[in-house]
């Protein structure tokens, strides 16, 4: 169970920003978004310091993330070796090579009693966990790859016309997906995906994602193994039934297909999924809320077939700018 608390400040500015939008539930995650954003603005050191600290309480593992960043800001390093600390601590879930590194590098920044506590957490989180890593390192493509029909007809391809087709799709990837702003960006016309190089079995994940406001029936989603899809588009869409909200299994027959509530932000803003795929099952966090919740998700390519064991995981766009940032991928043993 997720353990947050929020100070007054944090729940007044998330419920600023939430009225100036619309009547979004206050949850960490969407505090900490909004909270992103009011940083990208903030001029002083002093807003900078108030942010980050805000930031610290959501106990979101993209704040962590997000708040690590200003480490190597000399004005800004011991604020955010704070919100570091006060995520990590108070959320053992999040543990993994790359928090127990940032909890070591924090360390001489922190008062006595902080540096205590941080060094019993090391001494008791288990040190072979990998926790999260990030699948998209902010700068360029390495580690994904263009999209090679789907999972049967891929597995049935030999090993020369797989190599022959993989060349192709990357070079439609490379053509219609680049890096701007540190996000992963599709930039086509028409419909493509771009995929991990690596296969995953069971995980879970996070990962933030943007629809563009001006495009053309903003539509976009996440493939699990390869398999379509969680869905993500405009809710305003009502007449292909995107009123339901984004984070559902679209493409379910059989089992649900919707979310159970509408959890999407405004058109244009920032969200942020939660994504856990078990065997065939999934749950799906939007922006804090449960959308989906333990749901089969059915083979779209052969019905008759089980969900793949171990496939690749697809970014899908939908012939409108999209954007994708912070993607960290936990792998279950």
């Amino acid at each position: 169970m997720r353990r947050v608390i929020l100070s007054m400040a944090v729940i007044i500015a998330a419920l600023a920003w939430t009225s100036q939008a619309m009547a979004y539930p206050v949850t960490p995650e969407n505090t900490y978004l909004s909270l992103r954003k009011q940083m990208a603005s903030a001029t002083t050191p002093k807003q900078q310091k108030a942010i980050l600290a805000q930031i610290g309480e959501t106990g979101t593992f993209q704040g962590l993330m997000y708040a690590a960043q200003f480490l190597q800001d000399e004005r800004l390093r011991k604020t955010a070796a704070q919100a570091v600390v006060r995520i990590a601590l108070t959320h053992p879930e999040y543990n993994g090579a790359n928090t127990r590194q940032l909890l070591q590098d924090v360390l001489p920044c922190l008062k006595k009693a902080e540096q205590l506590a941080v060094t019993e957490y090391l001494s008791k989180a288990p040190n072979r966990e990998p926790g999260y890593v990030s699948i998209f390192n902010g700068r360029d493509l390495t580690g994904w790859k263009g999209l090679v029909e789907n999972p049967i007809s891929r597995r049935k391809m030999d090993g020369e016309k797989l190599v022959e087709a993989q060349k192709k799709a990357d070079e439609v990837m490379r053509a219609d997906w680049t890096v701007q702003d540190g996000c992963l960006t599709y930039v086509g016309k028409g419909f493509d995906n771009i995929c991990t190089v690596r296969d995953y079995k069971d995980f879970e994940m996070y990962v933030d994602w943007r629809l563009d406001p001006n495009g053309k029936e903003p539509d976009a989603g996440v493939y699990l193994r390869g398999t379509p899809q969680v869905q993500i588009w405009d809710i305003s869409r009502t007449n292909v039934g995107a009123q339901v909200g984004s984070g559902g299994l679209y493409n379910n027959k059989k089992n649900v297909s919707t979310p159970s509530e509408v959890a999407d932000n405004k058109l244009g803003e920032w969200n942020t999924f939660y994504i856990r795929l078990v065997g065939d099952k999934v749950t799906v966090r939007l922006n804090g809320v449960t959308v989906v919740d333990n749901v089969t998700m059915e083979n779209y390519w052969d019905r008759s077939q089980p969900l793949p064991a171990c496939d690749q995981i697809e970014m899908q766009a939908h012939g409108s700018l999209v954007n994708f940032r912070d993607i960290y991928v936990h792998e279950l043993q």
